[in-house]
C-alpha cells in the first residue's frame, strides 16, 4: 500500500516539496507519495484529523499554520525545538494515530549558514519579519552567539521588534548588522517584482543577504544585495536541508537531496 504524506499551507502554488520528495521516495525504493494539501485556517483541524484518519504518516507545514498547528489535540508531542520556538514544520504521525511535533527550519537555515561559511557569533542580525519562520532563524542565530537579534515587523509588539520608522532612524546599527534575513513570503512566485526591503533604503553596507524564498532562485531582494556589491544567499540550500530533515523523520531513512539540485528549475 502506498503511504502518504504532504504539504499543509494557503497558499501552495509555489512549492518544489512534491517534486523533492517523490524523487527521494523513488530514489530509496519506496512507496511513498507526497501530496500538496491546501487548506484554510478556519477548517484545518477538521481536515487534518481526516488526513490523519486516511492514513497519512506525516505533513510538513508552511505558511500561515506554523503556530497554529500546535493548537490541535491531535498533537501529543513536541521536540524541545518546537516548544521553544512555539512553531512546527514537520509532524510525525505515531503508531497511536497521534502527531508528533517537530521543526526542522532552524536546522535547515543553521546547516546552509555553516555550509556558506557564515559566522554570526557575535554579531548584529537583523530578521525581515516575526512568523514561525523568523524565530526558527533566531533560534538558529541564538544557538550560534549572534550577540543581538532584531525582528523588522509592521507592527511591533515584542521589544525586539523594530519598525521601518525607527530602522530609518537607527544608521549607527544598521552598519554594525553583518546578517539580514528575509522570512517574508515577499518576493515569491508569482509576486516576483515585490521586496522586503524598499528600494529608497541601502542594505547594511556590511551585511550578508539571506532570502528564505526559494522560487525565483534570484529574488528582487538579492538583487538589491548584489547591486550594492553584497554577498547573497538564496533560499534553495535551507529548503534542501530542512526536506532531508523530514524525509528521515518520516522514513528512517537519508537521502541527498543536493543531489537533486541539477533538476531543479
Amino acid at each position: 500500500m502506498t503511504e502518504r504524506v504532504g504539504l499543509i499551507g494557503w497558499p501552495l502554488g509555489h512549492s518544489l516539496s512534491p517534486f523533492l520528495h517523490q524523487r527521494a521516495f523513488a530514489a530509496c525504493g519506496l512507496d511513498w507519495r507526497y501530496d500538496l494539501l491546501p487548506v484554510e485556517a478556519e477548517t484545518l483541524a477538521e481536515r487534518i484529523q481526516e488526513w490523519v484518519a486516511q492514513g497519512y504518516r506525516g505533513f510538513n507545514v508552511t505558511i500561515p499554520h506554523k503556530r497554529r498547528v500546535l493548537e490541535l489535540a491531535l498533537i501529543t508531542q513536541r521536540s524541545a525545538e518546537v516548544e521553544a520556538l512555539q512553531a512546527a514544520n514537520t509532524l510525525v504521525r505515531l503508531e497511536d494515530g497521534s502527531l508528533r511535533a517537530e521543526n526542522t527550519d532552524w536546522l535547515g537555515f543553521l546547516q546552509d549558514l555553516q555550509a556558506h561559511g557564515v559566522e554570526v557569533a557575535g554579531a548584529s542580525c537583523l530578521i525581515l519579519g516575526t512568523g514561525g519562520s523568523a524565530q526558527a532563524v533566531a533560534y538558529a542565530l541564538e544557538c550560534s552567539g549572534a550577540a543581538e537579534i532584531a525582528f523588522l515587523s509592521r507592527s511591533p509588539r515584542h521589544p525586539r521588534h523594530v519598525s521601518w520608522d525607527v530602522l530609518r532612524r537607527s544608521q549607527d546599527w544598521l552598519e554594525r548588522v553583518k546578517l539580514v534575513v528575509n522570512c517574508t513570503p515577499l518576493g515569491m512566485y508569482p509576486q516576483v517584482e515585490s521586496s522586503p526591503w524598499p528600494e529608497d533604503l541601502p542594505l547594511p553596507p556590511q551585511a550578508i543577504v539571506y532570502d528564505l524564498v526559494y522560487n525565483p532562485r534570484r529574488t528582487r531582494f538579492l538583487e538589491q544585495a548584489e547591486k550594492q556589491g553584497l554577498p547573497a544567499i538564496g533560499g534553495i540550500g535551507m529548503l534542501l536541508r530542512q526536506a532531508a530533515l523530514s524525509f528521515t523523520l518520516w522514513t528512517g531513512r537519508e537521502f541527498d537531496f543536493f543531489s537533486l539540485l541539477p533538476e531543479l528549475p
